[in-house]
């Protein structure tokens, strides 16, 4: 029986040390192709050898690395965000872009750009978080009342109808504030704007909610099982729910504040883990955190090479592997 387990506990340990030799490799990708291509040699003097006089450096100390840090560390934190959703939910629908908390995050930064224009990244990460919160709260609030208490359909259907209003009222503040142009680039998605005070954010944010998140792992994979499992073992729920709610602010409001509304991330990525780890939460957040990583590279390099020299938003992209992936689900293809 032990033996089994340290097999297992190995293979999974494989898993994420391939999938993390791999986000390498796509890393080095993402900094040498774009709308020029800089080859491996210059990116390897660039980074151990910086020379400032030097304009491919320049563009890849700048501007290719931030961005592709940002790119991996933005996918980690909403895959991990989607799987504590669904693992505290338990349902396969769940994520921060279904469940409307990245359209309340996104409302939140329109406010903030429309009355304090100059307010700095950091300000923009917590009305971030302030605008991610409401909308947990809105749509935990509103499943709840209903009959027959809150269930994983009931949740899906309030969180559509919240992000939905939420970002209605985003179009309505930025057509009024004539805010088309910057509001464009949050409800799209993407990760052109990004510099080292983003990847800074993205790795305080981050490592908070990553610790929390891993604190709780192993109580959400009883949570999964069913409140009555849970309660019956001895667990208290609502600690385990308001440290998990926590953490998904925290993550959430971080990547949106940065990318922007990214979907389908971190609906994705944690059903491929469940398929490839299995049900314990304590190796599905650190894998997530690695395969949400490698998806939005992807995402990312992708969205600068399909229409090069234009950009296309990255939010595209996901979503364009992001909705058939959900009708997948909503026809209980996911069990």
């Amino acid at each position: 029986m032990l033996t089994r387990i340290h097999r297992s506990n190995l293979s999974k340990l494989i898993v994420n040390l391939t999938a993390l030799i791999i986000l390498i490799f796509l890393c080095g990708l993402s900094v040498s192709y774009g709308s020029t291509n800089i080859g491996f040699h210059t990116v390897w003097q660039s980074i151990f050898h910086f020379n400032p006089d030097l304009t491919g450096h320049q563009v890849i100390q700048e501007l290719r690395l931030p961005r592709t840090f940002s790119a991996a560390l933005v996918g980690s934190l909403l895959a991990v965000s989607g799987a504590i959703m669904q693992g505290m939910t338990r349902n396969p629908l769940a994520s921060p872009s279904v469940l409307g908390v990245t359209d309340g995050a996104a409302f939140a930064l329109a406010i903030m750009l429309a009355f304090f224009p100059h307010v700095n990244g950091l300000g923009m990460t917590l009305a971030s978080f302030i605008g991610a919160g409401m909308a947990v709260s809105l749509i935990f609030l509103i499943s709840s009342a209903s009959r027959h208490g809150l269930t994983p359909v009931k949740l899906v259907l309030a969180g559509v109808a919240i992000g939905t209003m939420l970002r209605a009222f985003s179009s309505i503040i930025s057509l009024h504030f004539q805010l088309e142009k910057e509001m464009g680039f949050w409800l799209a998605g993407g990760l052109s704007g990004t510099s080292w005070t983003s990847v800074k954010l993205l790795l305080i944010s981050g490592t908070i909610g990553l610790l929390i998140a891993l604190y709780i792992s192993k109580s959400i994979t009883v949570l999964s099982l069913g409140e009555e499992v849970a309660v019956g073992l001895g667990q208290n729920n609502l600690i385990i729910k308001i440290l998990g709610v926590f953490s998904i602010l925290i993550l959430t409001g971080a990547a949106v504040s940065i990318a922007g509304v990214v979907g389908f991330v971190g609906l994705i990525v944690p059903h491929i883990t469940r398929f490839i780890i299995g049900p314990d939460y304590r190796w599905i957040i650190p894998t997530a955190a690695i395969f949400g990583a490698l998806l939005l590279v992807v995402s990312d390099l992708v969205s600068r090479l399909i229409n090069a020299p234009f950009e296309t938003p990255v939010g595209a992209i996901t979503s364009l592997l992001g909705v058939p992936f959900f009708l997948y689900l909503a026809r209980g293809g996911g069990k």
